[in-house]
């Protein structure tokens, strides 16, 4: 290989690094990303509940902020904090048993269900019996019973560490909220002392986290508007029609949101499974159900997501699937979902990186 090659080469690679990491502030943020990242990936399952309470004292600063205008800050602070214990209180006091007494009855009647679904199955040979043979139904059902008595032998097996991990939730029951407290308290200190062991040329980190701050909040905050709001109004239409386990697939309702497009779709079958087996398929009860079911959906989409999230990055369907499969498959249930605000701070990172050409950045932070 001739000098003039290696030259090219080396030129070509050193034009691609700073492509990539273009000066020290750039160098400084990769930095803080990868050990960022490094530290959630190896931590997660220790130190779960800071993380949450991190996130939920980030969701409650913009409240202490708008107080903060006419009452002093540690004033604001309780009386931000004094709602979210009394919020707490009616969601695991009130609302939670409500929902649990309902997802017993629900389990229980499982059975009933599925018997009766098996009733209307064994009817498809004599209505089609070009299409569908009673030798194929027995071994759907046969499928089916199978699959259910292996989830019962799950459940079972797993009753020991289902009380290992009531336990746990009751220890972070106590830590969540006092850390929140602290963090919303404390926030100045404990930012200045993170501040410490960054470099002083930090002009990028901050272009970066102000962009990454404005678009999660957006996300995150419309998002727990949207949940509420979707909540509240499928309650009172399934509490109209008067069906079964009308707070239980509320709360599904309003979760379904959390995880775009796959929520939505996942939550349709218990919703209108219910409805089919209280009035059957044909019943009236059951179209106005679907119909209404389907109404609120189309104005989750079309009226309440585009007034919440005006401001908000707008990410690709392909992003968010693949945000929910990468992010799921590396913290399972709560990377799923947190996978929209990861994508979303990801996208900010991405917009707000420096090219090749910006050379001069703000150095204040």
């Amino acid at each position: 290989m001739s000098p003039q090659t290696d030259s090219s080469n080396f030129q070509f690679l050193k034009s691609c690094f700073r492509r990539v990491l273009p000066n020290a502030q750039a160098v400084a943020l990769a930095l803080i990303l990868t050990i960022g990242f490094v530290l959630v990936i190896t931590l997660s399952d220790v130190l779960m509940p800071v993380f949450a309470s991190v996130i939920l004292a980030y969701l409650l600063q913009g409240l202490v902020k708008k107080l903060e205008r006419k009452i002093p800050r540690f004033a604001a602070v309780y009386v931000v904090f004094s709602g979210f214990i009394t919020c707490l209180g009616l969601v695991i006091f009130i609302l939670m048993p409500m929902a649990s007494a309902q997802a017993v009855q629900l389990i229980q009647r499982i059975p009933e269900m599925v018997k009766s679904a098996q009733t209307e199955i064994m009817r498809l040979p004599e209505l089609h019996p070009q299409y569908i043979t009673e030798e194929n139904i027995r071994d759907v059902m046969f499928s089916i019973q199978n699959e259910l008595l292996n989830y019962g032998q799950e459940i079972i097996s797993n009753s020991a560490a289902s009380v290992v991990s009531l336990v746990t939730a009751m220890v972070y029951l106590f830590l969540v909220p006092l850390m929140v407290f602290f963090f919303l308290k404390d926030k100045n200190l404990i930012v200045d002392w993170f501040l410490k062991f960054i470099p002083k040329d930090r002009g990028l980190t901050a272009r970066v986290w102000e962009e990454v701050d404005m678009q999660i909040a957006n996300y995150v905050r419309g998002k727990f508007v949207e949940v509420f709001l979707l909540g509240i109004t499928s309650y009172v239409v399934y509490s109209f029609f008067d069906l079964n386990y009308a707070i239980l697939l509320s709360i599904l309702m309003g979760f379904s949101v959390m995880i775009p497009y796959v929520g939505a779709t996942l939550v349709t079958f218990p919703v209108l499974g219910v409805a089919a087996m209280q009035w059957g398929f044909t019943a009236d009860e059951f179209m106005y159900v679907a119909i209404a079911y389907s109404i609120i959906q189309a104005m989750d989409g079309v009226v309440l997501v585009p007034l919440l999230f005006s401001e908000a990055v707008n990410l690709h369907p392909v992003a968010i699937v693949v945000a929910i499969l990468f992010f799921g498959g590396v913290w399972g249930f709560w990377g799923v979902f947190f996978a929209i605000p990861l994508a979303t701070a990801v996208k900010a990172i991405i917009s707000a990186w420096p090219t090749l050409g910006e050379r001069r950045l703000d150095t204040s932070f």
